[in-house]
């Protein structure tokens, strides 16, 4: 029998740096439904850099559940996950134990989660500080920071049901 594996070391709120969210809809590479995608990154503005922002990131998912380099979570499976999305009012608020964040949807990225029940979610450790809020993500370059396949190794993947308000 195997127990859980707990992530060690510690790490600050300010290490973490600013936690954006960028969301996209496309066509799921595996089924070729109409999906929503939401990417979770910091910009490496932490206290401590983007090295130790990495690493607390990887801290903080490994603690609510979601393991880092490993196969996608489905948080509808997993009792006790504490990771919840919202989506109301044209926003998609998430939530973990260590932050929060909202993300303004597009129609047609709200038109995706709801059609489907589903957001596809990938949380990055590695900083991305292109995507800061304010600069022009272009299409490529969301495809080439999200597509990287280092970034995609070292992010924790989850499926997560939307939720609304009433």
């Amino acid at each position: 029998m195997t127990s859980p594996q707990t992530a060690t070391g510690t790490f600050t709120q300010a290490q973490l740096g600013t936690l954006t969210l960028i969301g996209w809809s496309g066509e799921h590479p595996h089924n070729g439904r109409e999906v929503a995608f939401l990417l979770v990154y910091s910009l490496g503005d932490g206290s401590d850099g983007p090295a130790a922002g990495e690493s607390a990131m990887h801290i903080a998912l490994e603690r609510s559940g979601l393991p880092v380099s490993g196969g996608p979570v489905r948080a509808d499976e997993t009792p006790g996950l504490p990771v919840k999305l919202l989506i109301q009012a044209g926003q998609a608020v998430l939530t973990l134990p260590h932050f929060t964040a909202q993300y303004p949807a597009r129609p047609e990225w709200l038109a995706a989660a709801r059609e489907q029940g589903e957001v596809h979610a990938m949380f990055a450790t590695r900083p991305w500080p292109q995507g800061a809020p304010g600069n022009l993500v272009t299409e490529d370059s969301l495809r080439a920071f999200a597509g990287d396949p280092e970034v995609i190794v070292t992010s924790a993947h989850c499926v997560l049901p939307v939720r609304s308000l009433g």
